[in-house]
């Protein structure tokens, strides 16, 4: 057991790699198993979860671009799964590869998914960018490989004719931008703004915000966007600042290091921002109180307690913990969906992934799932970024929304999580 634990860790470190040129060239051997047909019952497969079965993990998160901040959280999520099913005696091996998503200006993600194909993996967790995610879907589809997002959340996934491939543990926006709305009425701001990143990401989180501002009887005065990458947002700021609102939500990945120094130069203080999931981050580095008194909100709960002792074992240079419970969850739910079926094929996993997030006896551990799935039971996990609970869609129905205030020194803390239902 200690031996893959070792392994996973070293593998983070073998194929963190800048290109999925180079990532492929150091693919770990074997071919995914077959054990099982994946039937349409929700127990599938008829393997025997022979120790020669493999469950072939690959990742295609973010180590380079505008989302780079979220990849150590997320790694350190994925590879504290591994090591801990292995802990727990987990009836197959697990391999377990690490590509990079880049981001939407460069086509690093589907070089990335093309290698994970070649690679014959079962599963890839990623990408964060939902924006990213569109860029190799179709190739994850084409290859029946699972895919199962820990941090997309436009709402066009949705609706997504995916052949049950694409599967996640972040929420729609439906919800966040629920939240977004809600927050910045509730607290007093009549007339708000949105600095908007141009892709579907930015773009559904905004309309679901701008319906929520709207119902509680405020109004968006200006909606600007930007391309991601954008380096001078002289025009969007000085368009925005000229309706004079009340609050402005920076809907944006790292281009909010350019875009708050842009506002404060325009005299918007920290108390009027509203941040996102897409750049919500410890490691700003603005004039001490820049941000103070700004709130952001991130799906998911808070990463807290032993389990955030957990995966500072894993990476003691975390600082962000964004999405690494959903990555954690993600690996998890695909081997459960594995062990219920008796199959590592991914047909086995996606007959059983909404099985084993709903309906059955509650289960919060890894060792607690297993057993009971050696018992023959139905389980229902209920995992550390929260009860999951999987539609026919594959989205979460049920999820924690947490919002955060920024101090003086321009770091976070928690301050309530929202659960709600999509």
């Amino acid at each position: 057991m200690n031996a893959l634990k070792t392994r996973s860790r070293n593998t983070r470190r073998a194929l963190m790699l800048g290109s999925a040129s180079a990532a492929a060239a150091l693919v770990l051997a074997g071919c995914s198993s077959s054990g099982g047909d994946g039937g349409d019952d929700g127990d599938g497969g008829d393997g025997d979860g022979a120790s020669g079965d493999e469950l072939k993990i690959s990742t295609i998160l973010p180590q380079t671009g505008n989302l780079s901040f979220l990849g150590p959280p997320e790694f350190a999520g994925v590879e504290l799964a591994v090591a801990e099913l292995e802990e727990a005696g987990y009836e197959y091996d697990i391999s377990l590869s690490h590509h990079d998503s880049g981001d939407t200006t460069t086509d690093i993600a589907t070089q990335s998914a093309d290698a994970v194909v070649q690679e014959g993996a079962s599963v890839v967790i990623g990408a964060a960018s939902s924006g990213s995610s569109f860029t190799f879907i179709d190739k994850m589809i084409d290859a029946n490989i699972v895919m199962i997002s820990p941090a997309n959340t436009a709402p066009d996934f949705t609706d997504y004719d995916d052949n049950d491939v694409y599967w996640r543990t972040a929420p729609s926006d439906v919800l966040q931008g629920r939240v977004l709305g809600n927050l910045m009425t509730g607290n007093g701001a009549a007339n708000v703004a949105f600095l908007v990143v141009n892709d579907p990401y930015g773009t559904g989180l905004a309309e679901n915000a701008r319906m929520a501002v709207e119902s509680a009887g405020g109004s968006v005065v200006a909606e600007e966007l930007f391309n991601p990458g954008e380096t001078n947002f002289a025009t969007q700021v000085s368009s925005i600042m000229g309706q004079n609102p009340d609050a402005i939500a920076l809907i944006t990945f790292d281009e909010v290091n350019l875009a708050v120094p842009a506002l404060s130069d325009a005299g918007v203080t920290g108390d009027m921002m509203y941040f996102v999931d897409g750049n919500l981050s410890n490691t700003f580095d603005f004039p001490e109180g820049t941000l103070e008194g700004a709130l952001g909100t991130q799906p998911g709960a808070i990463a807290e307690g032993d389990f955030k002792d957990r995966l500072l074992e894993q990476d003691p240079e975390l600082v962000d913990f964004n999405y690494a419970a959903e990555s954690y969850d993600a690996v998890v739910l695909a081997a459960l969906a594995a062990a219920q079926g008796g199959g590592t094929d991914a047909d086995t996993i996606k007959a059983n992934m909404q099985s084993v997030s709903e309906g059955g006896t509650k289960c919060t551990t890894i060792q607690e799932c297993l057993d009971l799935l050696a018992d023959g039971e139905d389980i229902d996990y209920d995992g550390v970024s929260g009860p999951i609970e999987f539609n026919e869609q594959g989205d979460p129905t049920s999820a924690y929304i947490g919002v955060y205030e920024f101090g003086a020194d321009n770091r976070y803390e928690f301050v309530r999580a929202e659960e709600g239902t999509i």
